[in-house]
């Protein structure tokens, strides 16, 4: 028998020292670790958990109160889940499971009416595997183009189902040319973002960014996942976040719409 998992919470006291499990470290230049923690510092004092297994690994569970999310919903007296990880080595033991059950847990005894979650129809990158959230029980609540679902997983008769606000509904904006909406809540788009400006540059492109500073403008966005969101002409192109070598292949099938 090997030994028994251990779980650490990363609070307002340890979150300096603490790993945060989505970024190993910061290379020179780089700002993706102190991005996101000064992120989860401000959402710390509105309730937000970040629960984790005891490692440096990608093993960990991120959530809050529904009514401080960074997602243009209305799910008041729900607790939203950011983000449930599991990666690499640590899949197939049950981790994801022990997670959300502590967070379930956790959720009934501060006495929210259920979870939500953000997904999509079929498993992308940077979004909740819909098959998993079904396997455990969740139920869609709500749609919105081209392919988010919003599940939610009620502790009881739930009376409002939970919903994704109209604004963020049809996938499009009212602009030409390449628009993206971003925020610090992944710390990954502090190092592509830059890297994507200076290739826009390089190309001769112009990009205007519009970066997500508070809940308010997250919970106005024009698109359920707010921390990456890319359109083009109006219309919503990938929640992806991308590299250099993404951008190019997405370019290609787009540049003609």
């Amino acid at each position: 028998m090997g030994d028994k998992p251990v779980f650490k919470q990363v609070t307002l006291e340890n979150l300096e020292t603490e790993h945060i499990c989505c970024c190993i470290s910061d290379k020179k230049g780089e700002n993706c670790v102190p991005s996101k923690k000064s992120w989860l510092r401000g959402r710390m004092q509105e309730g937000l958990v970040f629960n984790k297994l005891d490692v440096r690994g990608k093993v960990f569970i991120e959530y809050i109160p529904a009514e401080f999310a960074w997602a243009p919903i209305k799910a008041d007296g729900y607790m939203y889940i950011d983000c449930l990880w599991v990666s690499g080595q640590y899949k197939g033991k049950g981790y994801g499971d022990q997670l959300l059950d502590q967070c379930i847990d956790d959720s009934r005894a501060k006495g929210k009416k259920g979870l939500v979650c953000l997904s999509s129809k079929k498993k992308m990158p940077f979004l909740a595997d819909p098959g998993y959230l079904k396997h455990r029980g969740f139920k869609v609540a709500d749609t919105a183009s081209p392919y988010y679902e919003l599940f939610y997983l009620p502790f009881s008769d739930p009376g409002t189902v939970p919903a994704i606000k109209d604004v963020a509904r049809n996938g499009c904006v009212d602009e030409k040319g390449l628009i993206l909406y971003y925020s610090d809540q992944c710390p990954h788009t502090s190092k592509y973002v830059p890297l994507l400006a200076g290739n826009l540059k390089e190309l001769g492109l112009e990009c205007r960014f519009r970066k997500l500073e508070t809940k308010e403008d997250a919970q106005s966005a024009p698109v359920p996942f707010t921390t990456y969101a890319l359109f083009y002409n109006g219309k919503f192109i990938t929640n992806e976040i991308l590299s250099e070598k993404s951008f190019a292949k997405i370019w290609e099938r787009i540049r003609n719409m």
